[in-house]
């Protein structure tokens, strides 16, 4: 399993992980710490997937969201799912969309990445960050290269040293706000905010 094979798989599995997704929105207090952060309410879901929950909570928030996905099944299904919304294939490795967005979010989406693409990410995420724009994204707690599953399918997973994320953010004019790892009220995700202030 290498980083290349994501988009191919999660292109294979759109529909059954979709409907397996779990919608109970354990995600909400950090949306909602998101939002109250956010000087406005242009959204930049980076690996969207199908739209739901997330950017379907967002759009019932009074968000504007466009969508990013590398794989065709999962814009598809975003389509589907919000039609009032913008949905964009494109991989998010070099995205140069030409816009601003009061937010920036990589929900597990961005973890999939290799840890050079990772670190290229941060210019494009600073890119498409409006002033005082906030960024939100999930990693792993420290630094490993874990395989995962997704509808049986095995997927890899990268993550930096929190040191080196810290480091990232800062040289790209990110301030964090928070982060917590392997937060227990958030399904024992690993969650980042911070804030563009360059």
């Amino acid at each position: 399993m290498r980083p290349e094979d994501i988009l191919p798989t999660y292109d294979r599995v759109a529909r059954g992980y979709a409907a397996s997704r779990d919608r109970t929105l354990f995600e909400r207090k950090w949306l909602d710490r998101m939002l109250n952060h956010a000087p406005g309410r242009r959204v930049l879901d980076l690996g969207c997937g199908p739209g739901r929950p997330i950017a379907a909570y967002l759009a019932d928030r009074r968000c504007s969201v466009t969508g990013v996905d590398g794989a065709p099944a999962m814009i598809a299904l975003f389509r589907q799912n919000l039609p009032d919304e913008r949905a964009v294939r494109a991989d998010m490795r070099g995205l140069d969309l030409g816009e601003k967005f009061d937010i920036v979010l990589a929900w597990n989406s961005f973890f999939h990445l290799s840890p050079a693409d990772q670190h290229a990410m941060f210019p494009v995420f600073a890119a498409h960050s409006a002033p005082r724009a906030v960024l939100m994204f999930t990693t792993g707690p420290d630094a490993s290269e874990p395989i995962g599953q997704v509808e049986g399918e095995p997927v890899y997973h990268a993550s930096l040293a929190p040191n080196d994320y810290r480091e990232l953010l800062d040289r790209h004019g990110f301030s964090v706000i928070d982060f917590r790892p392997e937060d227990p009220a958030c399904a024992g995700h690993t969650i980042w905010l911070a804030r563009f202030t360059a």
